[in-house]
C-alpha cells in the first residue's frame, strides 16, 4: 500500500550538507594541510591564499563530479533502478559510520587509504599557490570513501526529480555548505587558533560526527528505497 508522503527537498539537501560539513575526514586533511605550511613558513598570507584555492578546488571538483553523476544518471534514465542499489549502499555505509561511534577503526571504515594520504603528505610540503588546485582535486578524489555517501545518495534523489535551475542551485548550495567549516578553520588558523587545538577538537568530537553521518545515511538510504518503491515523493518547496 503507497504511502501519501512528500518531503520537502531543500530541508532534506540543507540537513544532509551540514552533517557531511563535518566529516572528519576533509577537517583532517585541511588541518594537516594548514599545520605543515606554517611549519615550513610562518607566513600567514600564503597559507591564507593557498588554504582559500584548495578549498576552492575542492568545491569545484565535488560540484563538477556531481554535475557528471546527474548527468549521467539522467542521460541513461535509470534514476528509479539506482534508488534501490544506492539506498541499500548508502545504509550499509552508514551502519559502518555509527560501528566507528563504539569501536572507530576495527574493521572496515571508511577513512583515506594509507596509500593515499602519504601521497597527500608528501604533495603538502612543496606545495605552492597554483599546486594547491591540483591538490585540492587529489584530495577531493581520494577522499571519495569517506565522505561520498551522503553526495551519492543526495545526487540519486535530485537525479529522480530532474535536471532544472533549481537542481543546479542546489548542488551548488550543497558543496558550499559542505566546505564552510573548511572556510570557518582557514580563518581560525590565519587569526592565530593553534592547529593542534583545532586537532584536538577534531579527534575528540569525530565519533560523534561519525555517528551523525551514519545516522542521515541511514535515513537517505530509507528515503531512496522508499521512493524507489513509489511509497513516498520529493517536492521541490
Amino acid at each position: 500500500m503507497a504511502l501519501d508522503i512528500s518531503l520537502p527537498t531543500w530541508p532534506v539537501v540543507f540537513g544532509t550538507a551540514a552533517v557531511d560539513s563535518i566529516n572528519p575526514c576533509a577537517i583532517g586533511v585541511l588541518i594537516l594541510l594548514i599545520a605543515t605550511l606554517l611549519g615550513l613558513s610562518h607566513n600567514h598570507r600564503k597559507m591564507l591564499w593557498v588554504g582559500i584555492i584548495y578549498i576552492g578546488a575542492v568545491f569545484l571538483t565535488y560540484l563538477i563530479a556531481g554535475f557528471g553523476l546527474l548527468f549521467f544518471i539522467q542521460r541513461l534514465n535509470i534514476a528509479d533502478e539506482l534508488s534501490w542499489l544506492v539506498g541499500g549502499l548508502v545504509i550499509i555505509l552508514g551502519l559502518l559510520e555509527v560501528k566507528d561511534f563504539w569501536w572507530y577503526g576495527q574493521g572496515l571504515t571508511l577513512r583515506i587509504p594509507a596509500k593515499r594520504l602519504k601521497q597527500i603528505k608528501k604533495y603538502m610540503h612543496h606545495v605552492t599557490i597554483p599546486g594547491a588546485i591540483i591538490l585540492g582535486a587529489f584530495v577531493a578524489a581520494v577522499e571519495l570513501p569517506c565522505t561520498g555517501g551522503p553526495y551519492l545518495a543526495i545526487t540519486t534523489l535530485l537525479a529522480k526529480i530532474g535536471f532544472s535551475l533549481e537542481v543546479f542551485w542546489l548542488l551548488v548550495v550543497y558543496n558550499f555548505i559542505f566546505v564552510l567549516p573548511l572556510i570557518v578553520i582557514l580563518l581560525l588558523a590565519y587569526f592565530g587558533v593553534s592547529t593542534k587545538k583545532m586537532k584536538d577538537w577534531k579527534d575528540k568530537e569525530k565519533k560523534w560526527m561519525r555517528l551523525a553521518i551514519g545516522l542521515v545515511l541511514i535515513a537517505l538510504g530509507a528515503i531512496l528505497i522508499l521512493w524507489g518503491n513509489g511509497w513516498i515523493g520529493l517536492t521541490l518547496t
